[in-house]
C-alpha cells in the first residue's frame, strides 16, 4: 500500500545515488516543461541546493512516491522565497483518507484512518500549505478540481474541533470545514519547503 513507508528509508532519510540521479531527472524534466511555475529560476541552482541537502532529497522522494509531483514555484507577489510544492494536479492519491492530526485519529472510537496528515507530513519533511499558499498555487494552474486538499489550520480553529480544506470549483479557489477527525477518499494534503538558491 502507497501509505505503508519504507522503514529501511525512514531510517536513513538518505536515498542511494541511484535513486538520487533518477530523482533528479524526473524533477529537471517537470521543471523545464513548467516554466511558468519558476520564472527565472537556474535548474542548475536548485540541483546544487539539493545535492547539498540530501533530507531535502529524501522529502521529494516521499513526495513524489506519495503521487505530488513535486516542482519548484515561485508564489506571486510574494517575498518569502522558492519552495519545491506538490503541483499534481489533485490531491496526492497516497495521502488521502487522512484525519486532520493525532488528536483527532485518537478521538475516533472505530474505523480509525491509518496516519493523520500532520502525521505524515512531519514524517516527510513537510509542511501544510497555509489557505494563502494554497491561493497562490491556484494562480500557477487548476487543482483539486476533482478532489480536495487540508490546509494548514489556525489554532483558534483546531481548539473548537475544526480543520480546514481547500479545492477548485467554478474557476475559483475555495475554503472549507470540517471536523478534524473526518477523512475521505477523494482529500489528501498538499506539501511544501522553502529552498535557498
Amino acid at each position: 500500500m502507497i501509505l505503508a513507508f519504507s522503514v529501511t528509508i525512514f531510517k536513513m532519510k538518505k536515498l542511494t545515488r541511484e535513486q538520487c540521479e533518477k530523482l533528479l531527472e524526473v524533477l529537471k524534466t517537470r521543471f523545464e516543461k513548467n516554466m511558468d511555475r519558476h520564472t527565472n529560476v537556474d535548474w542548475s541552482k536548485v540541483q546544487v541546493f539539493l545535492e547539498s541537502n540530501p533530507e531535502k532529497l529524501w522529502s521529494l522522494n516521499e513526495m513524489e512516491r506519495t503521487g505530488g509531483e513535486p516542482d519548484v514555484v515561485v508564489f506571486h507577489n510574494s517575498s518569502a522565497g522558492y519552495y519545491f510544492c506538490d503541483c499534481s494536479a489533485e490531491s496526492p492519491t497516497g495521502r488521502r483518507s487522512l484525519c486532520y492530526d493525532n488528536d483527532a485519529l485518537e478521538s475516533r472510537k472505530e474505523h480509525k484512518p491509518v496516519n493523520s496528515v500532520l502525521e505524515m507530513a512531519k514524517t516527510m519533511g513537510i509542511e501544510l500549505l497555509t489557505e494563502e499558499q494554497y491561493r497562490q498555487l491556484q494562480l500557477l494552474g487548476n487543482f483539486d478540481t476533482k478532489t480536495s486538499s487540508w490546509i494548514e489550520t489556525p489554532s483558534e480553529i483546531r481548539k473548537l474541533g475544526g480543520a480546514l480544506f481547500c479545492d477548485r470549483r467554478y474557476n475559483h479557489a475555495f475554503t472549507y470545514h470540517n471536523g478534524a477527525e473526518s477523512y475521505y477518499a477523494s482529500r489528501g494534503f498538499r506539501g511544501l519547503f522553502m529552498i535557498n538558491l
